[in-house]
């Protein structure tokens, strides 16, 4: 069984988001998502200042088997891309919730994060 944080939201697609109280967050993909994936090979993430509507591909992950687009759980402007995957992409494998977060970002539509999974219905679909 995957590992499912209890202290994030998730989307049906797989990525995870992390609220900070400032209003910015952090997101990434689940553990299911890499282990479904396999060897992590490649991330190509957005530029900052980018900005993104809820459901819009902002990055792209490749592996040995696929690659696959990452979607952006609610609307946000890209504050950072973590470019230590550029160098160790396989840390996505090693530390989905942790070292391997994708971007840091700003919400621009806190209201969209009410249609995001908990933890329960995150684990319910998988």
């Amino acid at each position: 069984m995957s590992n499912v944080p209890a202290d994030l939201l998730y989307t049906k697609d797989h990525e995870w988001i992390k609220v900070a109280a400032d209003g910015t967050a952090t997101i990434g993909i689940t553990d299911h998502a890499q282990a479904a994936l396999g060897d992590v090979t490649f991330v190509d993430l957005p530029k900052v200042g980018a900005t993104f509507n809820h459901g819009d591909v902002f990055g792209t992950v490749e592996s040995v088997k696929a690659a696959s687009d990452l979607y952006s759980p609610v609307s946000v402007e890209i504050l950072a891309a973590n470019a230590d995957l550029n160098n160790s992409p396989d840390l996505v494998n090693r530390e989905p919730y942790g070292s391997a977060w994708m971007i840091k970002v700003k919400v621009k539509n806190p209201a969209e994060l009410a249609g995001l999974l908990d933890a329960a219905g995150y684990s319910a679909i998988l």
